[in-house]
């Protein structure tokens, strides 16, 4: 993947996680090699405004910095709480949105502006090619039963010195990414109507359909069913209003 924005140009691998920062009215240009996704959010730059005003920055003076592929997990996990509220129907109604858009406009503010108080890249013992290297080892075997050990092998450090790292670079422990990972794995499994539960569960990297039933339950909210059953019923809808078309 290559990108131009701002004058700047950047490349490298694209892996889960990865967000992009790009500041308001600036044009962009994205260059994939093969077949990719992206969830792509966008703010009022008003809110973002009022939010600074509200950390005690100068909001009529902020602006986003231009950033390329960074690590800041308290906005994966919003962005992908607006996911998951978009893919259930929005059931948490307006309220819910806009404590979630507030939630991103603060990280964004206080960490990823122009009146950002220090480098993020600073507090990061491990980036750049071994992160990816790590990211990338763990999408692709989350069907496996990954150890610290393997992963630590696999970018070349000792498991201690993953631990450490990993964690304050993601902001989670490599066991809980993982499962947040295959949870996610297999929210889509479902949603695409793949196979049975159980079926999904084993493709997913889980030992069985409780197990991750239990994950899904604490990370999402729901069970497998509920996930599975709430996008059929979101494709006949879309299927009748087709049909009404």
């Amino acid at each position: 993947m290559a990108c131009q924005r701002g004058g700047l140009r950047h490349g490298g691998w694209a892996v889960h996680g990865d967000i992009e920062i790009i500041p308001a009215d600036t044009a962009c240009v994205w260059e994939p090699t093969g077949t990719d996704t992206a969830l792509v959010v966008s703010l009022d730059r008003n809110l973002v405004a009022h939010v600074a005003n509200e950390l005690g920055l100068s909001g009529e003076r902020i602006e986003l910095l231009n950033r390329f592929q960074i690590r800041d997990a308290q906005i994966e996990h919003i962005c992908w709480a607006l996911k998951a509220e978009m893919d259930l129907g929005f059931p948490g109604g307006r309220v819910f949105l806009d404590s979630l858009s507030i939630a991103l406009a603060s990280a964004l503010a206080s960490r990823h502006s122009s009146q950002l108080s220090g480098p993020l890249e600073s507090r990061n013992a491990i980036s750049g090619h071994r992160l990816r290297q790590a990211l990338s080892f763990i999408e692709e075997n989350l069907k496996s039963d990954i150890s610290l050990r393997d992963v630590a092998q696999a970018v070349g450090l000792s498991a201690s010195h993953l631990k450490s790292a990993f964690r304050r670079a993601t902001g989670v422990p490599v066991h809980r990414y993982i499962i947040e990972r295959r949870v996610d794995r297999a929210r889509s499994l479902l949603a695409q109507g793949k196979g049975s539960i159980s079926e999904v569960a084993a493709e997913a990297g889980f030992a069985h359909a409780s197990h991750l039933a239990r994950h899904m339950r604490r990370i999402l909210g729901c069970s497998p069913k509920e996930v599975r059953t709430s996008q059929a019923v979101k494709h006949e809808i879309q299927h009748v209003r087709a049909a009404g078309d």
